[in-house]
């Protein structure tokens, strides 16, 4: 599912696999007009014509939006009876047949697939039981005094992957009778200095209008996103191979964490990642990097332990080709 923002780069990508024997569908989500904060207003109506008085309403849309595309139908048609929901960044997310097996041997709609919570996740929404139903909770729904309680990880101790089962009869079912009614999660923005609202829905708070809906405590493995910089250096990294089309961990990591990476404003963009890594660093044996100012790194480097990179201000720091950094605190080339 593209967004109008995304279809025609996804699009580039899928003219690649033209040959190939794999059937790849594509359909746009809904396209909204964003809300005026302080008038209540769409922006469209004050003459905001163009793409960014717009946006795509969230993922809860997944469900609309595979009816009206007709996508819906056409896998119906084809015999197909469950949909495999997850976010594109999420490159753990791969169809496991057990899952599958399990959800229709005890006729279960809807499916969530949650992994134990750690210090890192402490914002994910979380499965409840509430008013006879399972149903999810996400942090922007608790009140500011329950905050704290909702980050705790003995309290909370799974969050939602967003990796989602369904089937696909019951979404039009459903969607038909205009029975998902979801919660709505107001999004603030400010777009050329102007205040606006999007509202949104998420596909997992949909759980709670499906029989049967379940939640399957997955391991990590099957989450693994990327949406910075510092987890494409853990995937690009000896860390990771891709064999298949599947990422699997390195047997040689004997830790079950993966290392902590806290990369500088210089690493943020792809491009300038890129540039300044002749090769991507073994972490194998690394526990934590911070990097920070105008780094660069050498091929072959390798980073074990705790290690923390700094260049002051207005100077070039070079980590040199084939070193071996081990619980390290580099200020400076001296450091090295």
């Amino acid at each position: 599912m593209n967004s109008f923002n995304t279809h025609d780069d996804t699009q580039k990508i899928v003219e690649k696999y033209t040959k190939s024997n794999v059937d790849i569908h594509t359909f746009n989500q809904s396209k909204y007009p964003r809300v005026v904060a302080d008038e209540f207003v769409p922006w469209p109506s004050k003459g905001k014509t163009d793409k960014d008085g717009w946006y795509p309403p969230g993922h809860g849309d997944v469900f609309p939006s595979l009816m009206n595309s007709g996508k819906l139908d056409a896998f119906l048609s084809q015999g197909k009876e469950y949909v495999f929901i997850a976010n594109s960044d999420n490159l753990g997310a791969i169809v496991d047949l057990k899952i599958l097996k399990h959800l229709i041997q005890n006729k279960n709609e809807y499916c969530m697939e949650v992994t134990p919570k750690t210090l890192a996740d402490v914002k994910g929404g979380t499965l409840i039981s509430y008013e006879g139903k399972v149903q999810l909770l996400e942090i922007a729904q608790v009140p500011d005094e329950h905050v704290n309680e909702f980050k705790s990880i003995e309290k909370f101790k799974i969050f939602n992957t967003n990796n989602l089962w369904v089937n696909l009869k019951a979404i039009k079912k459903l969607v038909e009778a205009d029975a998902l009614k979801m919660e709505i999660i107001p999004n603030p923005k400010e777009v050329d200095g102007v205040k606006v609202l999007q509202l949104e829905t998420a596909a997992g708070a949909a759980i709670r209008f499906f029989d049967n809906a379940i939640g399957v405590n997955v391991p990590r493995s099957r989450f693994l996103p990327v949406k910075a910089t510092s987890d494409l250096l853990l995937v690009q990294s000896d860390l990771y191979t891709l064999v298949d089309g599947f990422v699997t961990r390195n047997k040689a990591r004997t830790n079950p964490t993966n290392p902590a990476i806290e990369l500088g404003p210089e690493f943020k963009k792809v491009a300038s990642f890129l540039s300044r890594f002749k090769s991507i660093p073994s972490i194998v044996e690394l526990d934590s990097l911070k990097v920070s100012g105008d780094v660069w790194f050498g091929s072959g480097v390798v980073l074990k332990g705790k290690v923390t990179v700094k260049a002051n201000a207005g100077t070039k720091l070079e980590i040199p080709d084939n070193a071996v950094l081990e619980n390290k605190d580099i200020n400076g080339p001296e450091d090295l």
